[in-house]
């Protein structure tokens, strides 16, 4: 669902819960057709009116923005989407625990984008119902369009490498799933072959291309330590279009509550620094009353 704050009409609600992630990575894809996919023939509309879309135009960049991010996910050749139905497939038993959402699923598998864009429109409710399922869904959704064989080779799985990571803001695996197609745990460029003197040397696979939007990442005082296939590379780093999702680690609570004074030190700042470093950040107009993630 959309903000009903009207300084923001472009952006998202996003909960602080697993649910962020994901849906940062379609604030990402809204944004971008806002500012360069939608170009008006007056180029001297300025920034702040491209973001200030109408409702029609809201439900449109969201249904957009959900079916583009599943067609790239099935290599531009295929999407499935699930939907729940009212009947129940698998009953509950000691073995599975229903949850009133995936024992009624049923899927839709598209072909063609236009098809699957006609689809989402007409189901959009399904995914913005507030209480409802709909990260859920399309959550199910990506995972069946990239396939169960990908998804498993996309994690490393015989590393231990799980979808579903134990931060509360959600996993970076889902966040690379929905940005690049490929939910990989690894943000380094291409391949990287990894061995020692006693083992062989194993591919990673890390960002094979470069996409339409980019990933930062800033993991607080981890930052430091963390090991060199966690750390973007410049295929994150220098997207398409200068649009970026942000990869947060998990102690951006401690970090938020600051003097509004002190702008470098609250989190904002410092993932921008791990691009720009000299980077500084300017508020026009009222400063926001949170800058933590």
């Amino acid at each position: 669902m959309f903000s009903n704050r009207q300084e923001y009409p472009y952006g998202l609600r996003t909960p602080r819960n697993a649910t962020r992630g994901m849906q940062s990575v379609l604030q990402a894809h809204i944004i971008k057709q806002f500012i360069f996919d939608n170009k008006p023939r007056d180029k001297s509309v300025p920034l702040e009116e491209l973001l200030k879309p109408t409702e029609a135009e809201q439900a449109l960049s969201l249904y957009t923005a959900m079916s583009d991010i599943l067609w790239n996910i099935g290599e531009k050749s295929k999407a499935i989407v699930a939907l729940p139905g009212e009947a129940s497939h698998i009953p509950h038993s000691h073995v599975y625990f229903q949850d009133n959402v995936t024992e009624k699923l049923y899927f839709f598998e598209f072909t063609k984008l236009d098809d699957l864009q006609i689809f989402m429109k007409r189901y959009l409710p399904y995914f913005t119902e507030n209480p409802g399922p709909g990260t859920l869904l399309y959550l199910y959704s990506a995972v069946l369009t990239r396939g169960m064989e990908n998804m498993r080779n996309d994690l490393d799985a015989p590393k231990g490498a799980h979808l579903m990571g134990p931060h509360e803001e959600g996993s970076l695996n889902v966040i690379t799933l929905l940005l690049t197609g490929r939910a990989t745990p690894y943000l380094h460029n291409g391949v990287v072959y990894v061995g020692d003197e006693d083992h062989y040397a194993v591919p990673q696979f890390g960002i094979l291309s470069r996409g339409a939007i980019g990933l930062l990442v800033w993991e607080g005082e981890n930052e430091a330590m963390r090991s060199a296939s966690r750390m973007p590379g410049s295929r994150l780093k220098t997207p398409a279009t200068p649009v970026w999702d942000e990869g947060g680690g998990d102690n951006g609570d401690q970090e938020g509550d600051r003097k509004r004074d002190d702008m470098v030190s609250t989190p904002l700042e410092r993932l921008i620094h791990t691009k720009w470093m000299d980077a500084k950040i300017t508020y026009h107009g009222a400063l926001p009353a949170s800058l933590n993630f």
